[in-house]
C-alpha cells in the first residue's frame, strides 16, 4: 500500500486518480479549494482545505499526511481566454502561480522525504498546450511548458535516490473545466459551443476528447512498479493531438 497525495483532488481529473489509487488499495489524501468537493469526497479519501500556492498551509497538510510514496502535483485553472496583447498581467500571473507555482511547491516538500526514503514518484500533470501552444491561452499554454521542464529537472536531480518524475498531458478533457473553457472560446470566436467542441475532436485522430478516467489510469500506472524505469518521461493522453488550434 502506498500513500499518496494528489493536489486540487476533490473533482475532475484530480478525482478520478484519487478513486483509481483508492481502489488499488492505497492510502489516499488529497487537497483543494473547494470545501463543498472535499465534503462529498468518497469515503476512504481523505481531504484537506489548501490552495496550492499556499506553502504554510501545504507544508501542514503534508506534515499531517507523512512520507509520500506518489505525489501527484495536479492543481491548475484554465486561465483567461484572450490573445497576448489582450491578456491582464493579473490574470496571467493568476494562472502562472496555480499552474506551475503550485507544482513546484508540492514537489519541493515532497522530495526530501522521497529522497531519504530512497523511493518515490512525483506525477506532474501538463498539457498537450504544455507540447504545441495553444492560441488564445497564453498563460495556460507557458505554465504548461514550464511544468515539463521542472518535471525533467525533478528526474535529473531524485533519480539518484530512487526518486522518478514524470508528466502526463491531457488533451481535451470531458468535464466541467472544459465547458467552461468552450463557452469562453466560443464567445471570443463567434461560435456557438458544439462548434468549438468539434473543432476539439476535430484536432485529434481519435476524433474524441478524453476521460478523466483515462488519465487517472495513467497516473496509476506511472506510479506502480510497472514503471520503475519509466522517469522523466512526457507521455500525452489526448487521443494524439494533430491540430493544436481547434478550428471548424
Amino acid at each position: 500500500m502506498s500513500r499518496v497525495l494528489i493536489t486540487a483532488g476533490a473533482s475532475g481529473i484530480g478525482l478520478a486518480m484519487a478513486r483509481a489509487f483508492a481502489d488499488r488499495g492505497d492510502e489516499v489524501w488529497v487537497t483543494d479549494v473547494d470545501a463543498v468537493a472535499l465534503e462529498a469526497l468518497p469515503e476512504g479519501i481523505t481531504g484537506r482545505h489548501c490552495d496550492a500556492v499556499d506553502e504554510p498551509r501545504l507544508v501542514e497538510v503534508m506534515g499531517e499526511v507523512g512520507a509520500l510514496d506518489v505525489l501527484c502535483a495536479n492543481a491548475g485553472i484554465a486561465g483567461p481566454t484572450a490573445k497576448v496583447e489582450d491578456v491582464d498581467l493579473a490574470d496571467w500571473r493568476g494562472c502562472v502561480s496555480v499552474n506551475l507555482e503550485g507544482a513546484f511547491l508540492a514537489a519541493k516538500h515532497a522530495l526530501g522525504p522521497m529522497k531519504v526514503a530512497g523511493q518515490g514518484a512525483v506525477v506532474f500533470t501538463s498539457s498537450t498546450a504544455g507540447q504545441f501552444g495553444y492560441p488564445n491561452r497564453a498563460p495556460y499554454s507557458a505554465a504548461k511548458w514550464a511544468i515539463i521542464g521542472l518535471m525533467k529537472t525533478v528526474a535529473m536531480e531524485a533519480g539518484p535516490f530512487g526518486v522518478r518524475a514524470n508528466a502526463i498531458c491531457p488533451g481535451a478533457v470531458e468535464g466541467p473545466r472544459m465547458e467552461g473553457v468552450l463557452a469562453r472560446e466560443a464567445a471570443a470566436k463567434g461560435m456557438t459551443r458544439d462548434q468549438v467542441y468539434d473543432g476539439y475532436a476535430a484536432g485529434t485522430s481519435m476524433r474524441s476528447f478524453v476521460e478523466a478516467e483515462d488519465i487517472a489510469q495513467m497516473a496509476v500506472f506511472l506510479a506502480s512498479d510497472a514503471a520503475r524505469m519509466v522517469s522523466g518521461q512526457v507521455i500525452a493522453v489526448d487521443g494524439h493531438t494533430e491540430n493544436p488550434d481547434p478550428k471548424v
